[in-house]
């Protein structure tokens, strides 16, 4: 019996299509699927972080901002996405592969120009940058369309690579913003040099750079969506969909998920400025050492979510090979006894007592990297695929909401506080994982 063909494309829709079916399945568009979307994932993120990479450059420029509004500044998008991600979680059934990505691509330039008009006027108002960057929301907000969209074209075998490739790379595009950023504010763009740079006390900086510098591509991404994506034929309107809250899966996984990304991108969004005023040049240390001694958060604010992404991306296989739960597990516990232990270092009292803050925090990021690859592997296992595709956008929008918390709670609580509650929460999502899904006859190993 001869083999039959891979499934054809009828305009824009894949006829006959289901990736468990090698005969019904097609690599090749699968993985293309998954590079463009990966790319415009990549730009999303970006914008999604581009308040937390020019926060603390503000007041340099003129702004006059206090530490807290500087804190709700970079937790904003948090919040806007979470609210976005719980509209974008429905739209793959509804509207499809190929549109999600191109309009998504489109709607990422706006916040973009908006902050690059913003940042060259320091008289702007504090509700114009708020708003900014809560419409820098929509970058982390397309995640809950983008990753169960995903999820249609790949087979379970194989969902653990392809779902960790795609949130660990594009996750990667918080890490970018915030190495760039520095890097691109120190001179004036190719093509618009014209544009006067921002004063600062260290002299000339062209803040805007980072908030117009990937417009190009995003429109590049969204003529690669419109020309070379298609869609499957999933469908399903929103009453059908929301069955995923009968399953209690759904809830235990969002707990953990809340825990591993939510934690992860709100310390990432806040890393910056945790270390400018914890041992940088708005902290106490500044008034008995030299500014020279202290570190500047903009220099190491990348190295928090590229280590949780890179992490994500690699522990994929993994997952698919050993299963997802057991990392999920050591993950909760690595993040909460790594958590805890950076609370000896959040009141220094000299400048030499920054490295072990930072390693204690990158050795946080690590772990979280393996509980954001050991969750999207167990919830295709454990659920029906559409299923699956609804809980995946809906856990990760509440966890979405991470950045927002986190800031909020460090400006009102104070960062040890709300360490020692992170530590908590860490070790009681552990017990869950561990009773329900880790341990040796679970009953829902994932």
């Amino acid at each position: 019996m001869s083999a039959r063909p891979a499934p054809a494309a009828s305009g824009r829709v894949l006829q006959d299509w289901d990736p468990e079916d090698p005969q019904r399945w097609s690599p090749a568009i699968a993985w293309r699927t998954l590079v463009i979307t990966t790319y415009s994932m990549v730009l999303a993120f970006c914008v999604w972080f581009l308040p937390s990479a020019i926060a603390p450059k503000l007041t340099e420029i003129g702004f006059r901002l206090s530490e807290a509004q500087l804190y709700w500044l970079a937790a904003m998008p948090g919040l806007a996405c979470g609210l976005i991600r719980f509209v974008y979680m429905f739209l793959p059934p509804i509207v499809g592969t190929r549109r999600l990505v191109a309009y998504s691509s489109l709607l990422y330039a706006l916040p973009m120009l908006g902050w690059f008009f913003a940042v060259r006027d320091s008289t702007t108002g504090y509700g114009v940058l708020l708003a900014l960057a809560f419409a820098c929301g929509i970058g982390g907000g397309s995640f809950s369309g983008y990753m169960p969209s995903t999820g249609y074209f790949f087979p379970k075998r194989l969902s653990g690579t392809a779902l960790g490739i795609q949130a660990g790379v594009g996750n990667m595009g918080m890490s970018i913003i915030q190495l760039m950023g520095p890097w691109l504010m120190g001179f004036g763009l190719f093509g618009i040099t014209w544009i006067a740079p921002q004063t600062a006390e260290g002299g000339p900086v062209w803040v805007h750079n980072v908030a117009v510098f990937f417009v190009p591509w995003t429109i590049l991404a969204a003529l690669l969506a419109f020309t070379l994506l298609k869609d499957v034929p999933v469908k399903a309107n929103v009453r059908q969909q929301i069955d995923i809250f009968s399953n209690p899966d759904t809830w235990y996984m969002t707990l953990m998920y809340v825990a591993t990304f939510g934690l992860f991108s709100g310390f990432a969004a806040q890393f910056g400025l945790l270390i400018k005023n914890t041992y940088g040049p708005s902290s106490a240390l500044a008034a008995t050492f030299d500014a020279s001694l202290l570190p500047l958060g903009a220099t190491y604010a990348f190295l928090g979510p590229l280590i949780g992404s890179v992490v994500r991306m690699c522990w994929g296989p993994l997952c698919d090979r050993f299963g997802g739960a057991v990392w999920t597990f050591v993950s909760l516990l690595g993040m909460g006894a790594t958590l805890a232990a950076t609370t000896f270092f959040l009141h220094p009292t000299d400048p030499s007592q920054f490295p072990g803050f930072l390693w204690a925090m990158l050795a946080m990021f690590f772990f979280s990297g393996l509980g954001n690859a050991g969750t999207f592997k167990q919830m295709p296992m454990i659920m029906p695929k559409r299923q699956a595709g609804g809980a995946i956008g809906f856990t990760a929008a509440i966890a979405s909401l991470g950045p927002f918390i986190v800031g909020v709670a460090i400006a009102s609580l104070g960062a040890t506080t709300w360490y020692w509650i992170s530590v908590a929460y860490c070790v009681l999502c552990a017990v869950i994982c561990w009773i329900r899904y880790a341990r040796p006859g679970a009953p829902f190993p994932g």
